[in-house]
């Protein structure tokens, strides 16, 4: 099979975005990144000068093309939704179930196994977001939905075989033993509508939670005597935090606080989108009650933030251009970092031999303009 050649543009590596490198891909693998100009016989892509990142995973996505994945827990929803999102340069997602009841759970994990199987672009596993959350920090999910599972339920939303499950969870509802069972399953748990305390949180931490679901939203705040859910996070070393950085969400200032004083790595770039994402309608519905996103802001009626209209290149360009990070971190955040979290960095999220050929080119306005899946556009 004739190779593939990446040339004429800025590679994301180690070091920074360089120029004058050739990626050569493979059978839809990253073979070689080579000094220089590409070697005689591949079949070559010109950048253009462009900036060539790992493609970005989002872990957290809860519709896109119009469609909720809510609504739509079938493998023609998941194709749709990754599609939507594929324009802005995300190559992986965990496609997000927001608070619903158990059957539909099923059907959702079911719809996912089955798009992996079929091998639909972008599908990395299944986040379920809820439905074991505080009430006292709800958001916009149905409380009514709030539930503590039995051990046949864990069981069931554990199953999924082919891909990775992400749980966001109150983790003052559970005990600290099936937390860890739960890890010890390979669930991915991450805290989320949680009124934990500073304790609890930290004693999550220290029995198989991961880190937290969107920080500072919809957790206990980090105060002078009482650090909160948001002080224990940024206060442990090891715990992930996903952000939404689109200016409604978080205020930019509490953001580049929590990453200046997180460790270099552990903060990724989530969009917590809706349906609007790569779709024509600003408006949808969820739990029977229409969302508006208006000037990239979903809300309620009553003005309770509903997810986001974020894509994962505008959170690279906000994470420029809004927090003062250099355009190669905010890229890690949407790609290296959000891979090491699911534990899937020896295959996706780096420009380097062996990797998957996931890649994303972007225009010196941050824009993308093309972007592969396996070497595939």
């Amino acid at each position: 099979m004739t190779a593939t050649a990446f040339a004429n543009g800025r590679v994301l590596s180690e070091r920074g975005f360089e120029p004058d490198l050739s990626v050569i891909v493979e059978d839809g693998y990253i073979v070689a990144v080579l000094p220089g100009p590409p070697p005689s016989g591949a079949q070559v892509v010109d950048l253009q000068g462009r900036y060539l990142a790992p493609g970005f995973i989002d872990t957290q996505v809860n519709g896109g093309g119009d469609v909720l994945f809510n609504d739509a827990p079938t493998v023609e929803g998941l194709r749709t939704i990754a599609q939507a999102h594929r324009r802005f340069g995300t190559t992986g997602m965990m496609p997000t179930l927001i608070s619903d009841d158990v059957e539909v759970m099923l059907r959702a994990i079911a719809a996912v196994r089955e798009a992996i199987a079929q091998g639909v672009p972008g599908i990395l596993g299944i986040h379920l977001e809820g439905p074991y959350l505080a009430p006292a920090r709800k958001g916009v999910h149905d409380p009514d939905k709030f539930h503590t599972p039995g051990e046949d339920e864990l069981d069931r939303i554990a199953s999924l075989d082919n891909g990775k499950t992400l749980l966001t969870l109150a983790p003052e509802r559970f005990d600290d033993a099936t937390l860890r069972a739960l890890a010890a399953r390979g669930v991915l748990l991450s805290a989320g509508h949680t009124a934990a305390d500073y304790e609890r949180l930290r004693a999550a931490f220290a029995n198989g939670v991961r880190g937290v679901t969107h920080l500072f939203n919809a957790m206990t705040p980090l105060g002078s005597r009482e650090p909160g859910g948001v002080g224990a996070c940024i206060d442990d070393p090891n715990a992930w935090c996903g952000v939404i950085v689109d200016g409604e969400h978080v205020h930019d200032a509490s953001l580049r606080i929590a990453i200046a004083a997180k460790p270099r790595g552990k903060i990724m770039l989530v969009t917590d989108a809706m349906p609007p994402v790569g779709g024509a309608s600003e408006d949808f519905v969820l739990y029977g009650e229409t969302m508006t996103c208006r000037d990239g802001k979903c809300t309620t009626a009553s003005g309770t933030l509903a997810g986001s209209a974020l894509d994962m290149a505008g959170a690279v360009r906000n994470t420029v251009q809004r927090l003062g990070l250099p355009l190669d971190e905010a890229c890690r955040m949407a790609s290296t970092y959000p891979a090491q979290f699911l534990g899937l960095d020896g295959e996706f999220g780096k420009i380097l031999p062996g990797y998957r050929a996931d890649l994303v080119a972007l225009d010196d306005a941050l824009f993308v303009r093309d972007s592969w899946i396996g070497g595939a556009r």
